[in-house]
Parts: C-alpha cells; structure tokens; sequence
C-alpha cells in the first residue's frame, strides 16, 4: 500500500450512500418474473457497479430473458424510477461524509449511474451532495470503459487535480473494488452481508457499516 497520505475520498452512490440497491433488486425481480425467472445474489454480485448496458446485456443472457437491451431497460426503469425518486441514505453516510468534509478532507462521486439517475436520486438529498467537489457519472462522454476498468476513478481524480496515489474509494461492490485498485488507490469495501466475502479479497479493509470505519487511515 502507498504511503502517500489520503487527501481525498471517492465515494460510489448505490449501495455506499445511498440505499438503492434493494430497489434495484426489485424492479429487477419485477421484469424477471413475467418470464418465471428468478433474479438472485449469485446473478446480482456479478453485475454490481457496472454499467447499465453491461449489466443488462448480463442479466438477458443469464436469465434468457425474450427482451433485447432497450425494451429490457425501458421495463425496468418503468418500475424503477418510482422507487428511486425517494431513496434512503445508507446508514451513518451523510454524518460520516459531512465528518470529513469539516476535516478538510476533499470529497467526490463516481457512480455508473447516468447523470439522470444520479439527479433523480439525490433530490431529496441536494444540500448534503453539495459537499461533493466533483461527481462523475457512468454515462460521461470522456469514459471509455466501465467498471471494473479504473477509468472512472482516474477521470475523478483528475476532476479534483490530485494524484490517484492520494485517494481512497469506498466502493460496495467487487467490479468497483476492481477499477479502484487498478487505479492505484486505496479501497475500504462496505459490502452487502449477502455479498460473497471473498469477492472482496483485494479491498485493503472491509467494513460492516460507517461505525465500523478506520479513520486512521485518513489521520483522523
């Protein structure tokens, strides 16, 4: 691990501030279950953090679901959308993130959700993200590659003009771990108790909630 001290802290949205994905599970179900199919975890960790026509693409040939990609998104989005408009905070996430931020600690986003889903999520949440100094989305034009690739963390990183050695991500899911480790930073996981542990085996600390983060890795 890098010696570097941690200046900045990325931080996913879905699953690390706020608590969307259960409601992802069920639109997801929602769709399934007009063909008698079942969407379950062992379907679910492999599509975590990545985009949305990656995951799509995924789940249709997993499923054998008779959609292609647009109508399998128009569905779920159909039923999704609804949920979405209200969604939670994880627990403990704005006190913690608002602790850092009056700690002089630089905060960002890097979800892969659209910009769109990003709006429609936090809109009962503005004054808390406003803390954020820099949020990138899954659908930005200058991405190449999704999660488990490391762009989005390097193009954050870049947004705040700091070295990627100078970063840590918070990410809950095993692609995100992935693309933040091949970014070259440091990654605390804060996984579902339902995800397989072992998926997190690369993440240099796991977490079972806010309360249970070492914040001395950021000299807190």
């Amino acid at each position: 691990m890098t010696s570097e001290p941690i200046t900045h802290v990325l931080f996913d949205m879905d699953g690390v501030l706020l608590d969307t994905e259960p409601l992802y599970s069920r639109a997801i179900q929602e769709v399934a279950g007009r063909f008698g199919k079942t969407f379950d975890w062992s379907l679910k960790e492999q599509i975590m953090g990545r985009g949305r026509l990656a995951a799509a693409t995924f789940l249709i040939q997993a499923l054998e679901l008779p959609l292609d990609v647009p109508t399998y998104l128009a569905e779920r989005d159909a039923v999704l959308l609804d949920y979405l408009a209200h969604a939670p905070e994880i627990t403990g996430a704005e006190a913690f993130t608002r602790h850092l931020h009056a700690r002089g600690l630089t905060l960002a986003v890097a979800t892969s959700s659209t910009r769109g889903l990003y709006q429609l999520k936090t809109q009962d949440h503005r004054a808390w993200f406003s803390i954020f100094s820099a949020v990138v989305c899954g659908d930005d034009p200058r991405l190449t590659h999704t999660k488990p690739a490391p762009d989005i963390f390097l193009l954050a990183a870049r947004e705040l003009g700091v070295d990627p050695s100078c970063c840590l991500v918070l990410e809950d899911s095993p692609a995100g771990v992935q693309a933040a480790l091949a970014a070259g930073m440091r990654v605390v996981a804060l996984p579902d108790p339902n995800l397989n542990p072992d998926l997190m085996a690369g993440a240099h600390h796991v977490i079972t909630g806010y309360h249970d983060f070492p914040l001395s890795l950021l000299g807190l």
